[in-house]
């Protein structure tokens, strides 16, 4: 709530102070006498653009500023605070707050707000919340004729409103579907391409069958063919030295060796010791036996076997330079049938979508007719309610009409609404926006 503004300064206004608090206010005079002043002061206030041509002749700057009875917690607390203004407290959850502009003869302006210096946006940003302005170009807000189908709808209550909402539910089900039917339509070409692609990856899949981590298995198996003879004189190496085969001496022989002399003097550290030997006798006959498998494998492996490896690594290395990766290719094996299977049902699916479609259509058309006939109703108590407040408005032979005609169907309806008006039985009935004085 506005409770005062000053005036210094501003065209005729030499000083001014306008106590406006709560109620009606109405500021009259004759002309010149300052009252457009006012309302260019307060236009400052919400910060509108500064016209240094405003300033009284012969004074340097004009100067306004304005108190307003606000709410402590708030839309505008929260943007004066934020601007780093301060609300003086009331002491009932309301706050004074003061604004002011400078404009300068040169030009420059200056806004404060809140006691601090801010730019004049902020007073554009407060201005929402502080005032509404109505003035004789309020009728163009009826300009358009959805502007004057929304004016109709708000006016005709729940029966309509429950009519239109029905309306765009069934509106938003058969654009779905036919944006859906379009589309499958308009892509059958490529979805078809696309299956046929879908199907020759799927049976070179089947053909090859890949396995998960199978690339990495094979790199490894392809790596130890490869250095055969080196891995296979280290392993044999390694296995004379534990089974003593050829002029090594036996390994697990010396364990058990060392084992049995410590049994001999039974003290009992040394059979622990013994023991540990023991175990270790057990351990490296596990490793000779895994050495042997070792060599018995690579005997077992050939030239053959390291082709037939180096083939499978290429028929893998082929589904992954297509897919990415081996996952990617496994990945399409598991969901490609299910897509390939949507794909190949185009057919069957669009006929479907057609026949949801035209259902749709029809429940569309029994929801347009009962929006429309909603509508039709509402526009006659309008018109009637109009005509009866222009009389008691002295134009006692003016009369509103409020037309609702056929138009091309939208999520609001398939009705062009417009609101005509004859202000006398003379005149010739024309749109409101058109024939309406601002009075």
């Amino acid at each position: 709530m506005i409770e005062e503004m000053r005036l210094r300064d501003l065209g005729v206004i030499s000083e001014a102070t306008l106590p406006i608090g709560p109620g009606f206010t109405a500021i009259t005079g004759e002309t010149g006498a300052g009252k457009t002043m006012v309302v260019t002061g307060l236009g400052l206030l919400l910060g509108q653009r500064a016209d240094s041509s405003a300033v009284r002749s012969g004074a340097a700057s004009a100067a306004v500023d304005g108190v307003w009875i606000v709410d402590d917690d708030g839309p505008v607390a929260d943007r004066v605070r934020d601007a780093g203004g301060e609300i003086d407290p009331l002491g009932d959850g309301r706050g004074e707050l003061i604004v002011g502009r400078t404009v300068s003869r040169e030009g420059r302006g200056r806004a404060t707000v809140g006691g601090r210096a801010a730019p004049a946006a902020v007073l554009g940003d407060l201005a929402d919340h502080l005032v509404v302005v109505h003035g004789q170009s309020e009728q163009l807000r009826l300009r358009s004729a959805a502007a004057q189908r929304e004016a109709l709808d708000r006016f005709g209550g729940a029966p309509l409103h429950a009519a239109r909402d029905a309306y765009a539910a069934a509106f938003s089900r058969w654009r779905d579907l036919d944006e859906t039917l379009t589309t499958l339509v308009a892509q059958r070409d490529s979805r078809a391409r696309e299956a046929d692609l879908l199907r020759s990856q799927l049976d070179t899949l089947e053909q090859v069958a890949p396995q998960p981590g199978e690339d990495a298995e094979l790199a490894v198996r392809a790596e130890r063919l490869a250095n055969g003879e080196e891995l296979r004189l280290a392993a044999a190496t390694a296995h004379a030295v534990l089974s003593g085969d050829g002029d090594a001496p036996d390994a697990g022989i010396l364990l058990a060796e060392a084992r049995r002399v410590l049994e001999r003097v039974q003290d009992p550290a040394l059979a622990d010791i013994g023991e540990q030997i023991s175990e270790l006798g057990y351990r490296v006959a596990d490793i000779a036996a895994s050495l042997a498998g070792f060599l018995a494998d690579l005997d077992e492996s050939g030239p053959h076997e390291l082709a037939a490896v180096e083939e499978r690594r290429a028929l893998l290395g082929a589904l992954v330079r297509e897919h990415g990766s081996l996952d990617g290719a496994l990945a399409l094996w598991d969901a490609g049938s299910l897509r390939l299977a949507e794909l190949d049902d185009d057919s069957g699916r669009a006929e479907r979508l057609a026949e949801e479609r035209d259902d749709a259509g029809r429940a569309l058309d029994t929801a347009a007719a009962a929006l429309t006939a909603a509508r039709v109703e509402a526009a006659g108590r309008l018109a009637e309610a109009v005509t009866a407040e222009l009389q008691a408005l002295a134009m006692a032979d003016a009369r509103l009409e409020v037309r609702v005609a056929p138009a091309a169907a939208t999520a609001a309806g398939r009705d062009e609404v417009w609101l005509i008006l004859a202000p006398h039985p003379r005149a010739e009935p024309r749109p409101v926006y058109r024939g309406a004085s601002g009075g």
